[in-house]
């Protein structure tokens, strides 16, 4: 959720709006969470237990816990979401990979997409892992007009993806880049970075003298799929290994298909409150030993989601 989500960069979101823009950070900072869904997350290690070889690392009071708490929404395969009552996919995965160096458990909870940010600034979760990109507007806090609506916060980046352009099955309206959704309507999840950069190609297209985009912003990215399926819009965007994943599974792969190439890949990252740092490179420093051991690649190999791969974490890496 790329990003603003995203949930999860730009189109020219690429969700990847986060969980990056579109009302950017402004989205991210409203307060409502919607339902919220608990999963177990992810590490066999004893909450006490300082054999994690990043136990020592971590913050006291999370040592004392034994658990961090992970906000997230889960509605974005194959990298979060629920099957058979919890909470799967590419981040819980990597998070348990985590969640063995650091001697800990990661608890996600599913809350909508638009209130992760809000939420771990207000001490809900102690970081938000939702296919979040990373970008300058979310680390500082604001709004997609550069108004300051919060703290911010500070992003663990583990994987990259661009934006990608999914369209019915046969693809009637003959969609094959983001130039060619001038003049038509699209779907988007509601607070992620591709909404945002819908609104700067509807710019885009009424400078270069042509029809505005009509879009449309959903709460869920079920919901823009469900409009996209039935006709009522030409196009959604997403992130490219979500994009990817709906075309292969939904209806048995008949019902949509990824048309273009992936564009403007970024970052997601791990957000952590700013005053949290003692957490934020305890994290940094997990990332780059599940990478170095092999553990992250079998994450990413199991979901299909190679073509995100990182070599090294960064912290706040987003543009």
């Amino acid at each position: 959720m790329t990003a603003s989500s995203t949930r999860r960069t730009t189109v020219a979101r690429t969700r990847t709006a986060a969980v990056g823009a579109i009302a950017v950070a402004g989205a991210l900072i409203l307060t409502g969470c919607g339902d919220q869904t608990d999963s177990g997350g992810s590490s066999n290690e004893s909450a006490s237990s300082s054999k994690a070889p990043l136990f020592d690392k971590l913050p006291a009071k999370i040592q004392k816990a034994g658990v961090i708490k992970v906000g997230t929404n889960a509605e974005y395969a194959p990298m979060e979401y629920q099957e058979g009552g919890k909470i799967v996919g590419v981040d819980p995965d990597i998070a348990a990979a985590l969640g063995k160096q650091l001697g800990v458990e990661f608890q996600f909870t599913s809350g909508s997409f638009d209130g992760l940010i809000s939420s771990l600034n207000s001490g809900r979760y102690d970081v938000a892992m939702s296919s979040i990109t990373d970008t300058k507007a979310r680390q500082e806090g604001l709004d997609d007009k550069g108004k300051k609506l919060g703290p911010g916060v500070d992003f663990v980046d583990y994987f990259t993806a661009g934006t990608a352009i999914y369209v019915q099955k046969g693809n009637p309206k003959k969609i094959g880049s983001i130039d060619d959704l001038c003049g038509q309507k699209v779907a988007v999840q509601h607070g992620t970075t591709y909404e945002q950069a819908l609104q700067k190609q509807s710019t885009t297209c009424t400078k270069a003298g042509k029809k505005k985009l009509d879009i449309e912003a959903f709460d869920n990215d079920t919901e823009a799929q469900t409009r996209v399926k039935s006709g009522g819009a030409v196009a959604g965007v997403n992130d490219y290994p979500v994009a990817v994943d709906i075309a292969r599974k939904a209806d048995g792969g008949n019902a949509f298909e990824v048309v273009g190439e992936q564009v403007d890949a970024g970052p997601f990252g791990i957000a952590v409150n700013k005053e949290n740092k003692e957490l934020t490179s305890a994290l940094e420093a997990a990332v780059n030993a599940i990478i170095q051991d092999g553990t992250y690649k079998k994450v990413l190999d199991k979901w299909g989601a190679q073509t995100g791969a990182v070599d090294k974490a960064a912290v706040n890496g987003g543009k």
